[in-house]
């Protein structure tokens, strides 16, 4: 009976633990989703222009350029965390993070300071990019470092799910207050709200990581590696980190698509309400939810290889058909059911993904291998995913053009799997 006990506190301390270092995440993904829903109200105050296209288009460059800093924070921060540990790293982290939201929900639009305006925008959003660079790969790393043994795919699926949590969140939150304000107080003003509520859970984040406890696995370890060291391993590594790059182009590129970009799609392109494009991000976030951990326990079954396999050929089978058949008859029920199907593909591959990246980088620069490797795929593939289909649909005239964008990325997720699974070098690593 006691042994029983003693198992069931474990599980309990386990599932405390995923929550505390998956909290940060969920701020993460709350404050990105809103920079992505709000872009025309964000356009509008920091980015005025000669048309609403270019004016879009610049705050979805603003967008983008805090994932150019990921890298940098990947490899800097990550490298952090593999020296310190994770429970500080990510205390730093979630300090840098807040810092650059609470600047985006305090500085005044461009009809008060005029240029300033867009370039301190642009200044949180580069904290926010710098912070998130060894965010998902500490909380990844921790989550794989704790799992229960041959358990690893469904615990480290719980840092994704976790912003879909944030997704949920943001989206009720965004739908209430269409309920609630007028338009022009939305524009005016009402779209800082959901930021400011970001800022305001911050401390009860910061109270939750402080009671983390290091894992098992890092306290250890003999040698923690220095920066040198950091980059020299990172360096004779590069094939794996570039290959991981491409393994995870899927993953940036459809959750972007599905999630951020989605609400802008559903209004700007499709012509549906503001309500039902919020409500079908909602949903979408409650399919992510559930198919992250499936994908996740589904690997640790059958393996990791055949669930990534299966996804990225689906997706680039049927990403742009499914656009092309939601483009030539919009209506809520079709964003809905296309954007489900393509969350299906997206949650089962991730779940499977994010495991799989956290076992092929080289254990004694996990995090920063990871972070990097993820931070340069949400650099080139994701981060500017909504910025690509924005101009992809404004120069080709295809409302589904966004399609080939999520195709490609499958492509370069195919063949990074292909070429990673192959490797006698990981195989060894995945063996140990």
């Amino acid at each position: 009976m006691g042994s029983a006990q003693q198992g069931a506190m474990s599980a309990r301390g386990k599932a405390s633990a995923v929550f505390r270092v998956t909290s940060g995440n969920f701020l993460e993904q709350f404050d990105f989703f809103l920079f992505g829903f709000y872009a025309t109200y964000i356009a509008a105050a920091f980015f005025p222009a000669s048309s609403d296209f270019a004016s879009l288009m610049m705050t979805f460059a603003v967008f983008g350029a805090g994932f150019l800093m990921r890298p940098l924070g990947a490899v800097i921060l990550g490298a952090y965390i593999d020296d310190v540990g994770r429970r500080k790293g990510l205390i730093v982290t979630l300090s840098i993070m807040a810092s650059g939201t609470l600047l985006i929900v305090l500085v005044p639009g461009y009809a008060s300071i005029g240029l300033f305006a867009p370039a301190l925008v642009l200044l949180g959003r580069l904290l926010q990019g710098f912070s998130a660079g060894a965010e998902l790969g500490g909380v990844s790393v921790y989550l794989a470092e704790m799992a229960t043994p041959g358990k690893k795919g469904f615990f480290t699926s719980w840092q994704s799910a976790s912003q879909q949590v944030a997704i949920v969140v943001a989206a009720a939150l965004g739908y209430a207050l269409n309920q609630w304000m007028s338009a022009a107080m939305i524009a005016d003003w009402g779209w800082r709200v959901p930021f400011m509520v970001g800022c305001l859970i911050v401390p009860f984040i910061f109270l939750l990581r402080r009671k983390l406890e290091e894992t098992e696995e890092f306290t250890a370890r003999k040698h923690r590696p220095n920066m040198r060291e950091v980059f020299q391993t990172l360096l004779n590594n590069w094939q794996t980190v570039v290959a991981g790059m491409l393994m995870v182009a899927m993953t940036t590129t459809a959750f972007y698509l599905i999630t951020v970009y989605a609400p802008t799609f559903g209004k700007t392109v499709l012509n549906l309400s503001t309500a039902d494009a919020l409500m079908v991000t909602l949903l979408v976030a409650i399919s992510n939810f559930i198919w992250l951990p499936i994908g996740g326990a589904l690997s640790d079954r059958i393996g990791r290889k055949p669930v990534l396999l299966s996804m990225t050929t689906l997706a680039i089978l049927t990403s742009y058909p499914a656009l092309s058949l939601l483009a030539q008859a919009p209506s809520f029920a079709h964003m809905l059911e296309v954007l489900l199907w393509l969350s299906f593909m997206y949650g089962l591959y991730n779940g499977a993904m994010v495991a799989a990246l956290t076992e092929i980088m080289p254990v004694e620069v996990r995090v920063a291998g990871f972070s990097l490797a993820y931070s340069l795929a949400t650099a080139v593939f994701g981060g500017f995913t909504p910025a690509i289909a924005t101009g992809l649909i404004h120069f080709t005239g295809d409302k589904a053009a966004p399609g080939y964008w999520m195709s490609f990325a499958a492509v370069c997720a195919l063949g990074a799997t292909l070429f990673l699974y192959r490797s006698k070098a990981v195989k060894l690593r995945l063996a140990l």
